[in-house]
C-alpha cells in the first residue's frame, strides 16, 4: 500500500488516498523550522503514517509545470503536423487538376480517333 501512495504522488495532489480533500498548510514561525513559511500541499487528516499525503507545494507545482510543458510541446507538433498536412493537401489538389485536364484533353483525342475510325 505505501508504494502505491508514493508512486500516486505526481503533481498538484487532487485527493489524498484516504479519501480527504488535500489543503494548502503553511509553517508558521513557531514550527521551528530552517524554512519558516513553507508551503506544503496536506491531506486534511494527515498523520505521519505514510498513508497520507503532505508534499511540499514547490515540488507539486514544479512537477504540474513539467507535465503542462510536455502537453503544450505535444499540442505543437500537432499544429505543425496539420500545417504540413494542409500543404500536402495544396499540391495533390494541384496534380488531380493537372491530371483532370489530361483526361479531358484524351476525352477529345477519343472522340476524335472514333470519328475518324468509325464514321
Amino acid at each position: 500500500m505505501l508504494s502505491y501512495v508514493c508512486d500516486s504522488e505526481y503533481g498538484i495532489p487532487r485527493r489524498c488516498p484516504c479519501g480527504g480533500r488535500i489543503i494548502d498548510e503553511v509553517r508558521r514561525r513557531d514550527d521551528y523550522d530552517t524554512l519558516p513559511g513553507k508551503r506544503f500541499f496536506t491531506c486534511k487528516n494527515y498523520e505521519a503514517d505514510g498513508l497520507h499525503y503532505r508534499q511540499p507545494w514547490v515540488l507539486g507545482v514544479q512537477e504540474e509545470i513539467e507535465r503542462l510543458t510536455k502537453r503544450v510541446e505535444e499540442a505543437e507538433e500537432v499544429m505543425l503536423g496539420a500545417s504540413n498536412l494542409g500543404r500536402q493537401i495544396d499540391r495533390l489538389e494541384e496534380q488531380v487538376k493537372l491530371l483532370t485536364e489530361q483526361v479531358d484533353f484524351l476525352t477529345v483525342q477519343v472522340a476524335t480517333l472514333e470519328k475518324v475510325c468509325f464514321d
